[in-house]
């Protein structure tokens, strides 16, 4: 009987198809692949799965080529039913290959039931389950990246044990991690993004993240939400990554931002219907580029001024590590529209004395 998941995820690489057939509902087969939108059984085309072992890697293995997201079929199995300890999800393997379930410890009468497949629930609950950040490794972890004070709204909060997995021949890990909750425009959170950081210190390279070959994944319905700062009305500014929008709010706390966590979701991302203006805060690459060409496309469609921002290296964050909170405030202010300059960064430069 498999008791490890090197050997779980062989089995289930075995029945590569099957498994695909049942919990990746939303995809098809395309000769030696299964397309499908992601591991939560989004529909799309962007995930493939191997369906036979081939030199380029065994049978289960699966990469999502819009986040660079890869795994194997326990992964699958997690993300699509929204579970979230590793117990469960082998649970659900040996479930499926119709295996007897292995006890390692007593388990309750009344056992918690898995979060719904689609994984929204799972991310409320993983977000429930964490705790505030503050005087913890995530706010160590953005002071790290110049990212202080902390303006946050409660959109970000610290798991000291969150589970990570990095392949079939790995053993399940628990990281500490941020996590950030993706909510839609009326607040209800539909997802959840992991940051695994590193609780024993950082390097120039990671500043901060756990050394793992994936330290950012995401679960739930990611397209059109967004990590928010703040309620939007009639101005917002929307970017990419949690970093870069909470480095451009070390300058402009009050101008409420969006973080939709990459580019192809900076251009899907859903605007409120009162909005009026809009500053789209892009990375200075091709993605950023075509993804605020879309965001702008749609924008102006709708009546919404637009206005985007270049940084001078590759996002909002480098830029203030490099060039330090003065020069990205002098850089953000020639790009203001004059009336918010006067609404919200005179404000900041008021309390700052």
């Amino acid at each position: 009987m498999p008791r490890d998941a090197s050997e779980l995820a062989g089995r289930l690489g075995r029945e590569a198809e099957a498994v695909c057939r049942h919990y990746l509902s939303n995809g098809h087969r395309e000769g030696r692949y299964w397309l499908v939108g992601d591991a939560r059984n989004t529909h799309g085309r962007s995930m493939f799965v191997r369906l036979k072992e081939s030199p380029k890697g065994p049978a289960g293995k699966w990469t999502d080529a819009a986040t660079g997201e890869h795994g194997d079929l326990l992964d699958v199995i997690r993300e699509s039913c929204g579970l979230l300890d590793f117990h469960d999800v082998a649970d659900e393997a040996r479930r499926f290959l119709s295996l007897p379930r292995i006890e390692t410890e007593p388990r309750p009468k009344q056992p918690r039931l898995p979060a719904q497949i689609g994984s929204p629930d799972a991310a409320r609950r993983l977000f429930a389950m964490s705790q505030p950040v503050m005087r913890t490794l995530v706010e160590t972890y953005l002071r790290n990246r110049g990212i202080t004070p902390l303006h946050e709204d409660g959109a970000l909060r610290f798991h000291p044990r969150c589970y990570y997995r990095p392949d079939e021949h790995s053993p399940t890990e628990t990281w500490p991690a941020m996590i950030a909750r993706v909510t839609d425009l009326d607040g209800r959170i539909t997802g959840a993004h992991r940051t695994w950081l590193d609780p024993y210190g950082f390097d120039v390279v990671r500043l901060g993240k756990a050394p793992i070959d994936t330290p950012r994944r995401a679960m739930g319905d990611l397209l059109g939400n967004a990590v928010r700062f703040g309620v939007a009305n009639d101005v917002l500014a929307a970017g990419e990554g949690i970093e870069t929008m909470l480095s451009l709010r070390c300058v402009l706390p009050t101008l409420p931002m969006a973080a939709a966590l990459s580019a192809n979701h900076l251009a899907a991302l859903m605007l409120p219907p009162t909005l009026r203006r809009l500053y789209i805060a892009r990375d200075n690459d091709a993605a950023g580029e075509v993804a605020a060409m879309a965001l702008t496309e749609r924008a102006e469609a709708t009546g919404v001024e637009t206005i985007v921002w270049i940084p001078r290296r590759g996002d909002f964050n480098e830029d203030l590590r490099a060039f330090g909170l003065d020069a990205l405030r002098a850089a953000l202010r020639i790009q203001f529209v004059p009336e918010d300059v006067a609404r919200f960064m005179l404000l900041m430069s008021a309390e700052t004395g």
